[in-house]
C-alpha cells in the first residue's frame, strides 16, 4: 500500500504577497464592517467642530492673512480626522487582538515583521484617507474648498496617516489594556493635535509658543496639508517634508523591531 504524499511547504518568495494582501484586506474589512462607528462618526464629530467655530464667529468675517478663517480651518480639521483615525485603526486592531488572545493567528503564518508592519500601516492609511475624503466632501457643503497643490495634499495626507498608524501600532504593541492606550491618546496624540496649528495660525502666537510649535511634528503635516488647499504656510515646506520622512522612517524601524522581537506579542 502506497504511503500518502506529504505536501511540501510552498515557497512564498522574498515577499509573501498573498499573506500581505490578506492581512491588508482583513484590516480594511475590520473597520468597514462597523463603518458607522469608524467612518461616519468621525465625520460627524469633525463637522461639529466646524459648526462650533462657525457659530462662535457669529457671522463676523475673520481672516488669517488673506484667507477667511473658516476656509483656513477646514484643512486642519480634515487632517485631524485623518490622523486620529489612522491611529485608532492600527492601535485598536493590535490591542484587541492581544486582549482577545487571537494575536497568534497573525503571528503564526509565514509573514515577516516588515510585512506585518506594512499591513497595519496600510490599513490605517486607508481608513484615514477614507474618513478624510468623506469629511472634505461634507465640509464643501459649507465652505468652498480650493486646491492649490494636489501633490502636497496627497503627500502630507499619506505621510500623516502613516505616522499616526505607526504610532498606533507601537502603542498597541506596548499597551497591555485599554487604559494604557488611553494614556497614549490623551497625553500624546490629542495634545500634539490640538497644539499643532489645527485651529489657528502659529504666526499669531507669542515667539515662545511658536518655537514650541516648530518642535511638534504634527505641525508640519498640518501646515503642508493646508498649503495644498490655500497656498499659505506658517513654516518651511522643505523642512516639513524632511521631518515627515525622518519621523516615519524612525517610527517604522521601531515598530518593525518590536514585532521582530515579539515584544509583548509572544510569550
Amino acid at each position: 500500500m502506497s504511503q500518502p504524499t506529504i505536501p511540501m511547504p510552498r515557497h512564498v518568495g522574498a515577499v509573501n504577497w498573498i499573506g500581505l494582501a490578506t492581512l491588508i484586506r482583513k484590516e480594511i474589512h475590520r473597520f468597514l464592517k462597523v463603518w458607522v462607528q469608524t467612518v461616519a462618526a468621525p465625520v460627524v464629530t469633525t463637522l461639529l467642530f466646524y459648526a462650533v467655530f462657525a457659530l462662535a464667529l457669529g457671522g463676523v468675517v475673520r481672516t488669517v492673512g488673506d484667507v477667511p478663517f473658516l476656509l483656513f480651518l477646514a484643512p486642519g480639521l480634515i487632517m485631524m480626522a485623518i490622523a486620529q483615525n489612522a491611529f485608532a485603526n492600527s492601535s485598536s486592531s493590535v490591542l484587541v487582538s492581544k486582549v482577545q488572545g487571537n494575536i497568534v493567528d497573525v503571528l503564526m503564518p509565514p509573514i515577516s515583521a516588515l510585512e506585518l508592519t506594512a499591513a497595519y500601516v496600510i490599513g490605517g492609511v486607508v481608513r484615514g484617507a477614507m474618513v478624510g475624503l468623506v469629511t472634505a466632501l461634507a465640509i464643501t457643503l459649507f465652505v468652498p474648498l480650493t486646491v492649490h497643490s494636489i501633490g502636497f495634499i496627497l503627500f502630507h495626507g499619506v505621510a500623516a496617516a502613516s505616522l499616526l498608524a505607526l504610532l498606533g501600532l507601537i502603542g498597541g504593541i506596548w499597551a497591555d489594556k485599554f487604559d494604557h492606550m488611553a494614556v497614549v491618546t490623551n497625553f500624546i496624540v490629542t495634545p500634539l493635535s490640538f497644539l499643532s496649528g489645527t485651529f489657528y495660525s502659529i504666526e499669531s502666537v507669542p515667539p515662545t509658543f511658536r518655537f514650541i510649535a516648530h518642535l511638534n511634528p504634527f505641525f508640519y503635516f498640518i501646515d503642508g496639508f493646508r498649503y495644498g488647499f490655500i497656498g499659505q504656510t506658517d513654516g518651511t515646506l522643505g523642512t516639513g517634508i524632511l521631518v515627515m520622512l525622518g519621523i516615519n522612517l524612525l517610527l517604522g524601524l521601531v515598530a518593525w523591531r518590536m514585532i521582530a522581537r515579539g515584544y509583548k506579542l509572544k510569550a
